[in-house]
């Protein structure tokens, strides 16, 4: 990018308390949903090391590993889209603070077969399933609530993220250290108690109630269900700039954070151990913060474009591990690419949130969601027979070497790089 391009992309500035032009962010139907989404991911970057951790101690490998993260997220990846649907039809509050409860219940379970030491791998895995079903459920919903809780879209997403990336932060140390003076099952008894406190944070919100003509139509019955979905995905085509971001993302997802995910969670709790794994994961939890503190100030006006840039920061992660290196370089790069990865996350988010009617969003989010995970459980499955195959270490590093792909080619859709955010008074294309 030239430096004019710069000077251009960039308009605005905002703060953490207010957004663009003074919109206010924070507010205390705003606050819950920060605490719920802070205190959900607090215990959903736990379970990696849980399941690492707790796998390995009981005899099986990385494959194993691979295959129960992959349950969870096959079933999300492959409901979500059917939760959309439901998210426009019912309350998204009353649906996610169900889910929640169901999460509880699942997480409870785990955390009993790992403290009785009866650890069997179908069974963490139809855990995981289960867990993944509620999770498509619940997650349809995260899209249209902020929006409805915030004016400042972009500043709110940029909150929960660094709310998010400081539980991240934290989340993967106090899981080594469960791990380390306690038990896996201690760890899964923990991520239990995060997702009642989210349920109990969303118990407490109160929605303002939807824009007239905001709620997707409710007719009764398989027919006018299988409508809401064809709706649903004809708003999804007709955005290029949407399913190009998201053909891109399963390339990513197969080749570069399905496989990272178990490598380097079973590499480094090999060479290192838990605490390390720990360590690395609070150092991406760092990094994330800080993507998240730069979206809260930085307002490009090609959003897409500048979080594409951003991208290119990811290679350092799965490059040092898959390289060898020492705990201080694979942490190093693990911060580096937080935020790369939270600044994109900011800008994908805002861009779908305010470029797509409100009608609609849940079904082209879980859209969204449901394209981006579709091949993560396929690359994180694929994880221990490649690494049998090739050796851990050469998957990782082409996994580096794909990211480096994935971020020039978003860069090569002009659909992608020319997207004007939607409160700069252009069209989206």
């Amino acid at each position: 990018m030239t430096g004019a391009d710069a000077r251009h992309d960039i308009t605005t500035r905002g703060t953490a308390g207010k957004g663009a032009g003074g919109r206010a962010v924070w507010s205390r139907n705003f606050a819950l949903f920060f605490v719920a989404r802070a205190v959900a991911r607090l215990g959903d970057t736990m379970l990696p090391v849980a399941l690492a951790a707790g796998l390995l101690e009981h005899g099986y490998g990385a494959g194993a590993v691979g295959l129960a993260m992959a349950s969870t997220a096959a079933a999300f990846a492959g409901l979500v889209v059917f939760g959309g649907v439901i998210a426009d039809r019912f309350s998204t509050r009353r649906l996610m603070i169900g889910a929640d409860l169901v999460r509880l219940v699942t997480q409870s379970l785990a955390a009993g077969l790992f403290f009785a030491g009866h650890v069997v791998l179908w069974q963490i895995c139809a855990i995981g399933f289960v867990g993944g079903v509620a999770g498509a459920v619940f997650q349809p919903g995260v899209a249209s609530t902020v929006p409805r809780l915030a004016a400042d879209i972009q500043g709110a997403n940029g909150a929960i993220r660094i709310a998010e990336s400081a539980a991240q932060l934290a989340g993967p140390a106090v899981a080594g250290l469960l791990v380390g003076f306690a038990s896996p099952g201690g760890v899964f008894a923990a991520h239990a108690a995060t997702y009642a406190t989210s349920a109990l944070c969303l118990l407490l919100l109160r929605l303002p109630p939807l824009p007239e003509g905001a709620r997707a139509a409710t007719g009764r019955g398989m027919r006018a269900f299988r409508a809401d979905l064809v709706q649903g995905w004809r708003e999804f085509r007709s955005r290029t700039w949407l399913w190009a971001v998201i053909a891109v993302w399963c390339l990513y997802m197969i080749a570069v954070w399905g496989p990272s995910v178990p490598l380097v969670a079973t590499e480094v709790v090999q060479r290192h151990g838990a605490r390390a794994y720990g360590l690395v994961n609070s150092a991406l939890g760092a990094g994330t913060v800080v993507g998240g503190l730069l979206a809260l100030r930085l307002r490009p006006r090609r959003m897409l474009r500048a979080g594409a840039f951003s991208l290119f920061a990811f290679f350092g992660f799965p490059a040092a591990v898959g390289a060898g290196l020492g705990v201080p370089a694979m942490a190093a790069g693990a911060a580096v690419a937080g935020a790369g990865m939270s600044f994109w996350g900011v800008m994908w988010a805002t861009s779908v949130q305010t470029q797509v009617p409100p009608d609609v969003l849940n079904r082209i989010h879980a859209y969204d969601v449901a394209g981006s995970l579709a091949m993560m459980p396929v690359g994180q499955a694929l994880a221990g027979p490649a690494a049998d195959a090739l050796g851990a270490g050469h998957v990782l590093l082409i996994s580096a070497a794909t990211s480096l792909a994935v971020a020039t080619a978003l860069l090569a859709v002009p659909a992608i790089r020319d997207l004007v955010r939607a409160d700069a008074g252009a069209p989206a294309h």
